[in-house]
């Protein structure tokens, strides 16, 4: 039977969301390793996202085959008991379409991204957000962020996986503004390797008043990879939803 499940984690302990070489933790091997105590099969779980290292998740997809006699729920409950404790699954069912890929079969990817304004560092804080002692223009940083929603070549942002091209299509880029708190979200078909980062870090360069809204504007369509030179921490991002069409 295959299973369809959303899984939310802290990413912080952890090298990534894709299985690594044996030993070296990721969100993949630690779901597998569950799913083999509680079933006695060794499986391969699928995911809709391959999160970096030190990245979160509140809304990753997974799907795996297993052979089980029981309701999908005791399976649920059975693999959170072996789960590390910051690794959850919120809901799993059964996946009656064959076809369907969390990866291949989205629609978009929703992320976001916090970065913290106080006057001192927040240690709880300190695995949640990117600590930014100088005072941002959000203003400036939300009509930059709002010049990325379209369809355009992102070059200048990530890399591809190979054979891939660089043009990607935004819905939606856009900062939340908390007295404290800034928070980036943007949702997408899919993103480049580092994509959300080097725009955060872009973003808050021009907050920082060390671009202008031109410049910021001319280096996104130069579509040139080195032109993005701050790239923001890996804490502060989280994959918070990803979408399908109905079914």
């Amino acid at each position: 039977m295959k299973y369809r499940a959303i899984l939310a984690y802290d990413g912080t302990a952890y090298q990534g969301f894709q299985r690594q070489a044996e030993g070296i933790p990721t969100i993949q091997a630690a779901v597998e390793q569950a799913i083999k105590t509680v079933t006695q099969q060794v499986v391969t779980v699928n995911g809709a996202g391959r999160t970096d290292a030190g990245v979160h998740a509140a809304g990753q997809v997974i799907t795996f085959a297993v052979d089980w006699r029981h309701h999908h729920q005791v399976l649920l409950q059975a693999l959170n008991a072996r789960l590390p404790d910051d690794i959850v699954l919120q809901m799993l069912v059964e996946e009656l379409n064959d076809k369907f890929h969390p990866r291949f079969s989205a629609q978009s990817r929703s992320y976001n991204y916090n970065v913290l304004q106080t006057v001192h560092r927040q240690p709880l804080l300190r695995n949640r957000a990117w600590y930014v002692r100088s005072k941002l223009d959000a203003d400036v940083m939300q009509a930059a962020a709002k010049l990325l929603v379209g369809e355009h070549d992102f070059a200048t942002f990530g890399q591809p996986p190979q054979g891939e091209n660089t043009v990607r299509l935004v819905f939606r880029s856009d900062w939340q503004i908390q007295p404290e708190m800034l928070i980036y979200h943007i949702e997408a078909t899919a993103f480049l390797q580092h994509m959300v980062r080097r725009m955060v870090g872009m973003l808050v360069d021009v907050g920082r008043g060390w671009l202008t809204l031109k410049q910021f504007e001319d280096r996104f369509r130069r579509a040139d990879l080195s032109l993005a030179k701050t790239i923001a921490p890996p804490q502060g991002l989280t994959l918070e939803a990803v979408r399908y069409p109905p079914d």
